[in-house]
């Protein structure tokens, strides 16, 4: 599947549900259709969240919707083992990517999301102890039968995503990318996914609240402080800035924006029309980072 049939923002639903805004069906519905009416048609699920609600709850409201499911794209996640009303039976949170709970967590999502197939399925976290001929195993059974297309990794390192890759084709590694956490520019993630043809999603792309919720943290308001006065110098929204130097990246970030305001979505929607230049790039990083690049 080409890259582009993946929008260039993407809808991540993780706070939809009870994790967040506590949308019902009838909300969820109108978000999901005022995303494809801006052109936002990627969704990223998890199995986990809403603690094992919220794939449910949007894949009703997907049903109700009446869209066509070629209409959009349909991200999930699995292998974090977390403890929920759902799931009373696992006792500690861990990890499981083995080919029989990787098919099983799939099954499951298809029945919540009321789909036949996934666009993308990605490994939530790195396991010490994966193994990726099991991995390989359940991804061929999956995408033979017709229940996933693609497959990914979401926070893996460049030396992980290779020995995943050694068995099984990765085709996108979702990570964390934000002012906040700028590691994946200079640890060698961004230039693999570039090598490899790889898709980049960068989540918590705001730094999860850090770039907006209240803080007694000097370090943290001096960090705002100085990436306010560069939004103001160009008459940037704080967040429209952030989604500029992010899409700025020749690797082709797909910020996965955490908000289920649509008026927040279509802030990085209007981004993605706007070009900076270099120079402006790395004033931003230079304000993130508090020093001038050497």
């Amino acid at each position: 599947m080409p890259r582009s049939n993946y929008s260039r923002i993407i809808a991540g639903v993780m706070k939809w549900g009870v994790w967040g805004a506590q949308l019902n069906t009838s909300e969820m519905t109108k978000l999901i259709a005022g995303c494809l009416d801006m052109g936002v048609t990627t969704f990223d699920h998890a199995d986990i969240y809403g603690g094992h609600t919220t794939e449910a709850e949007w894949g009703k409201a997907f049903q109700q919707s009446g869209i066509a499911r070629d209409q959009l794209q349909i991200i999930t996640k699995c292998g974090i083992m977390m403890q929920s009303d759902k799931r009373p039976n696992i006792k500690a949170k861990h990890y499981d990517t083995s080919k029989g709970h990787i098919i099983n967590s799939v099954n499951t999502s298809l029945k919540n999301l009321r789909t036949d197939y996934i666009d993308m399925l990605i490994i939530h976290r790195p396991s010490p102890i994966m193994n990726p001929n099991e991995i390989m195993k359940a991804i061929d059974i999956l995408k033979t039968s017709g229940k996933i297309r693609q497959f990914g990794v979401s926070n893996f390192t460049v030396d992980q995503v290779k020995l995943i890759n050694s068995s099984v084709d990765v085709d996108c590694n979702q990570i964390e990318i934000s002012p906040f956490e700028l590691s994946s520019f200079t640890n060698g993630t961004l230039d693999h996914c570039l090598l490899e043809r790889m898709i980049p999603m960068a989540w918590s792309p705001m730094g999860g609240g850090r770039l907006f919720a209240p803080s007694q943290n000097p370090t943290l308001l001096n960090q705002r402080e100085r990436l306010h006065n560069v939004a103001k110098k160009y008459d940037w929204e704080l967040d429209e800035m952030v989604y500029l130097f992010l899409l700025h990246h020749p690797a082709d970030i797909r910020p996965v924006v955490g908000s289920s305001k649509i008026k927040r979505i279509k802030i990085a929607v209007d981004s993605v029309h706007t070009i900076i230049s270099d120079a402006q790039w790395f004033e931003i990083w230079s304000a993130a980072t508090g020093v001038e690049v050497p």
